[in-house]
């Protein structure tokens, strides 16, 4: 077994996360995190269920829909589990081995969930400019090719951040500022010049951020062109509405994760970066079913339905 640690005399590393806020507050956010991550779990669920389920929900659309709500399952649930524990026991120790994974998850799927949006936006575009030819260029395997190279690049991203990430020797402080194993914190804490590994993940995160965001722009550019050309006013209002969720939860996705990979170290801080980890582990996981469901009537139809089916389901069995 490869060592890890490289010879390092630290063992461990020591999530600080909100352990100097008082037994009130923790109790506070232990309930307030519970609920949250309970309900990105129940809504995100919910997706994933009527999208595999539902036959009137067997568009591309939808299909891609419920992978992203899958994806937030899979990154929720990276850090918001560990943070709840930490909020009720007193040892906050993590092991090398623990700190490694949970990293290598959370750069695996956030990078195919940004590579995912594009794809999404690149799906809206095809599917507003080109509606003719929609279900033949969004076949089932350009989809499942798609899908595949997201994770495929998720996973690969991985491996390549968190060997940029441990590559080193640890003999330094081993607290966290933060509540999960986040790389640009734990590069600093390394022995050696940590200014190269840093470098690497700043030019990880312009490919991988700003590439999908091209993409994104790209084919949100075409399709305000295309409802510009159109005469007829409510067709653009819907056309607005059905990009404007997608848009939203790109927005909240990137902004918080630019802040944490791609400014320079001087500008960050626990108190600066603790909320932006919570907006793209948390917040976003969260909002974006409420997002998708509320500006969609097929979505909110789908979930009438399945409520009503798991209802009657359970008033048989009584």
């Amino acid at each position: 077994m490869v060592d890890l640690r490289n010879g390092s005399t630290v063992t461990e590393f020591i999530i600080v996360g909100f352990e100097q806020s008082s037994h009130s507050t923790q109790a506070l956010l232990f309930a307030v995190f519970l609920a949250l991550y309970s309900l990105a779990m129940a809504m995100n669920g919910l997706i994933i269920f009527i999208t595999w389920t539902d036959p009137r929900l067997n568009s591309p659309m939808y299909f891609f829909l419920g992978l992203l709500s899958f994806l937030d399952v899979c990154f929720i649930t990276t850090t918001i589990p560990q943070m709840l524990i930490h909020l009720v026991v007193q040892n906050h120790a993590l092991s090398f081995a623990s700190c490694l994974t949970q990293m290598y998850l959370v750069f695996g799927v956030g990078v195919a969930e940004c590579i995912l949006l594009a794809f999404m936006a690149y799906d809206r575009y095809v599917a507003i400019c080109h509606p003719l030819s929609y279900a033949q260029i969004m076949s089932w395997h350009v989809r499942m090719g798609l899908v595949s190279t997201a994770w495929f690049f998720g996973l690969i991203n991985g491996i390549l951040l968190d060997y940029m990430t441990f590559r080193g020797p640890f003999c330094r402080d081993n607290h966290i500022e933060n509540f999960f194993c986040e790389a640009p914190i734990v590069i600093t804490l390394s022995c050696g010049d940590p200014q190269f590994s840093l470098r690497v993940i700043f030019a990880d995160a312009i490919v991988v951020l700003l590439s999908p965001m091209v993409l994104i722009v790209i084919s949100y550019a075409r399709i305000l062109a295309s409802i510009l050309g159109r005469t007829s006013s409510s067709g653009r209002g819907k056309t607005f509405s059905t990009c404007a969720s997608h848009l939203t939860v790109v927005v909240f996705f990137y902004t918080s994760a630019m802040f944490s990979y791609m400014n320079p170290r001087s500008t960050h801080g626990p108190d600066k970066d603790k909320p932006f980890s919570l907006l793209y582990t948390v917040i976003t996981p969260m909002c974006n079913p409420i997002i998708y469901s509320f500006r969609n009537k097929e979505m909110k139809g789908a979930m009438v339905r399945a409520l009503g089916r798991t209802s009657l389901a359970q008033a048989e069995s009584i």
